[in-house]
């Protein structure tokens, strides 16, 4: 029998819902939201109505008998540190979505929609890999400061999926895998996978890393520090320089990776340095990764929007590929992976989100 699993990914100003049987897709649409629409409500849960209707009046365009569904798969929001893997929705990860208790993000709405759905049917709802998945090893947490502690925030949806993808093509458990997985889009997250864990990622959103499209990426302490005291700027503004108007907007003046390429393409030396720049340091991380997996890795991955780009690749290849093989799952795949995340639940592979 088909099991067939509803998902639903709600970002900033769009939805995204799908519709996959046995992993093979039905249909998939990006409704999109207008800032009119979006700026009449004050926090996030309060579009939980408006986003609702309107995935249910997008199901009902496209002939979807909601009874014929098996789950209801939402994006995972702002939770609590967990352990990577699928989750049931329960009453509790519900009230810390509402409240907005671990942060405010339009992904916190993925499980509340799917509830709802989900529980007028009468089938299960979950949600998979929120990008608060934390496995890192004890010694990975560590800063030169005791104020200071690692906080695990990644790409953990797509990169789970891109190492559980390559794990099954090479016809190996993911939990016997190393892996070093780049996810390259807005933000960059560079994660080491070892034991079916991600023992070790940059925080993607908060100034670690690599620079991106718009994030800053790891910046000098010190020079930072005395930026923050000049006088000249807001703490909303420095927060700002380092995520949404840094890394590549604000040294090329785009958020496109293709703008830039065509750039050095044209000649342009600032922006060839600045290309060379992005590929220099997403391979340095690489091979950071690589020294902390004692050179044993099983596979390199690179994988997000910019993988698409076949420069960026290979000069990425040109960097790392002496360290292991190099394999490119170009794309985001949030849809994929939460629909294969859903059969995984349905499975009997879900777990409790418990109240701390």
């Amino acid at each position: 029998m088909a099991n067939r699993v509803l998902v639903i990914n709600p970002g900033s100003t769009s939805t995204k819902l799908g519709v996959y049987e046995n992993n093979g897709e039905v249909f998939c649409i990006n409704i999109a939201h207008s800032a009119e629409e979006i700026a009449k409500y004050h926090t996030i849960a309060d579009q939980l109505p408006f986003r609702e209707k309107t995935i249910r009046n997008s199901i009902k365009q496209h002939g979807l008998d909601l009874e014929s569904v098996s789950c209801v798969v939402g994006r995972g929001g702002l939770l609590r540190p967990i352990p990577g893997g699928v989750y049931r929705v329960t009453e509790t990860m519900k009230a810390d979505l509402k409240s907005a208790r671990y942060g405010e993000h339009a992904s916190n709405l993925g499980a509340l929609i799917a509830d709802a759905l989900a529980k007028e049917i009468a089938v299960p709802a979950f949600i998979a890999d929120p990008v608060v998945v934390d496995e890192l090893s004890d010694v990975a947490r560590i800063y030169g400061h005791k104020l200071f502690v690692k906080s695990s925030i990644f790409h953990a949806l797509n990169q789970k999926a891109v190492a559980r993808r390559w794990a099954e093509e090479h016809k190996k458990a993911y939990e016997d895998c190393v892996l070093a997985v780049a996810h390259m889009g807005g933000g960059v997250s560079v994660g080491l996978h070892s034991q079916g864990k991600v023992v070790d990622v940059n925080n993607a959103l908060n100034g670690e890393g690599p620079f991106s499209p718009e994030r800053a990426g790891t910046l000098p302490a010190g020079a930072l520090v005395k930026l923050c005291f000049s006088g000249k700027y807001s703490e909303k503004q420095i927060l700002k320089m380092i995520t949404g108007q840094g890394g590549i907007v604000s040294l090329a003046d785009t958020n496109d990776m293709r703008v830039l390429e065509d750039k050095k393409n044209a000649n342009d030396a600032g922006a060839a340095l600045i290309y060379e720049a992005f590929i220099y340091n997403v391979g340095k991380t690489i091979g950071a990764l690589a020294a902390a997996a004692r050179g044993k890795l099983d596979a390199i991955i690179l994988t997000g929007g910019i993988a698409h780009g076949k420069a960026v690749v290979d000069g990425i290849k040109a960097m790392v590929g002496w360290m292991a093989p190099v394999t490119v799952y170009p794309g985001e795949g949030e849809l994929e992976a939460l629909a294969a995340a859903g059969l995984r639940g349905l499975a009997g592979e879900a777990m409790e989100y418990e109240a701390v």
